[in-house]
């Protein structure tokens, strides 16, 4: 499938992003293998010593193949409620040292951050990424549609895996989703597994949102491989049945899939293949861009 761009994946192919340059590439090309041309890397959260040696890593990498676009930071500026398969003890508040950090390490290579808009210091921090050049996404968050439309009006432009990792949209309370549905500067991404979203769900949010739906992998190392145990960061995740979750656990810790097996979710859910195919395609583009970045032809 020309022109595929997946914009959130931890990994693939028995790899994660961020470990060794060579598993790097790995993982790009195991992804690649099954329809996928570029790729932003995805880090989960860990001290930020830890985070910025995996940022090092996956730089270098760049450096080998244009196919990896750039990074995206899923944390460490996450509601400690919504973690998900992130350790809880390095979720840390967006103090300004720790943005300045972060952004420092990256250059100009950070592409995403997924941010809680309701932590301390989150506004101003969404500004000074928005500033650089960086997409903020909400996501991981607590969140009232209130909070998330102040982070929008800072420059967050971005929902991360839409349904998953938030408070659910209700009749009075419509939360960050129902705030970005409402917002045609927003793009949301949506993990199409058969796991993370009901059918219905999906096939809503498309009808909702037509244009500004993302189609991402939220992929870990199992991607494209064998089930079995892996890290995600620094946690323990069991993949069997195609479903990753923490060891011992219910939790959800990314997925196993691959962006042209989501097209094929999608159509199964009674979506258009056309535009399943410019959520895979298009709209990734588009999303990137958002906040002034131009995504290299």
């Amino acid at each position: 499938m020309r022109g595929a761009i997946d914009i959130h994946s931890h990994g693939g192919g028995g790899h994660a992003f961020g470990a060794t340059v060579e598993g790097t590439l790995a993982a790009l090309a195991a992804h690649q293998a099954t329809g996928t041309d570029r790729m932003v890397a995805s880090l989960v959260t860990e001290p930020l010593d830890a985070m910025e040696r995996r940022i090092a890593v996956v730089r270098e990498a760049m450096r080998q193949s244009p196919n990896l676009l750039g990074i995206h930071l899923e944390g460490p500026f996450l509601a400690p409620s919504r973690k998900g398969a992130h350790p809880e003890s390095a979720l840390i508040d967006p103090a300004p040292d720790a943005v300045a950090s972060l952004i420092d390490a990256c250059g100009e290579d950070l592409r995403q951050i997924t941010m809680a808009p309701e932590l301390p210091g989150a506004l101003a921090a969404i500004e000074r990424f928005a500033e650089a050049g960086v997409v903020v996404a909400v996501g991981h968050t607590e969140c009232t549609a209130a909070q998330a439309r102040d982070a929008f009006a800072a420059g967050a432009r971005l929902i991360t895996h839409a349904f998953n990792a938030m408070p659910p949209i209700a009749g009075r309370a419509p939360g960050p989703l129902g705030a970005a549905l409402a917002d045609e500067r927003v793009f949301l991404e949506v993990i199409a597994d058969g796991f993370h979203v009901a059918p219905e769900s999906l096939s809503l949010l498309f009808a909702a949102a037509p244009g500004r739906v993302v189609l991402v992998t939220d992929a870990m190392a199992a991607a494209a491989s064998d089930e079995g145990t892996y890290l995600l960061g620094e946690l323990e995740v069991t993949v069997s049945g195609g479903k990753a979750v923490l060891a011992g656990t219910d939790t959800l810790a990314g997925s196993t899939l691959v962006l042209s097996r989501a097209i094929e979710v999608c159509e199964a859910s009674g979506i258009s293949r056309e535009a399943a195919i410019e959520a895979a395609t298009v709209t990734p583009v588009k999303a990137l861009q958002a906040c002034g970045w131009t995504v290299p032809a």
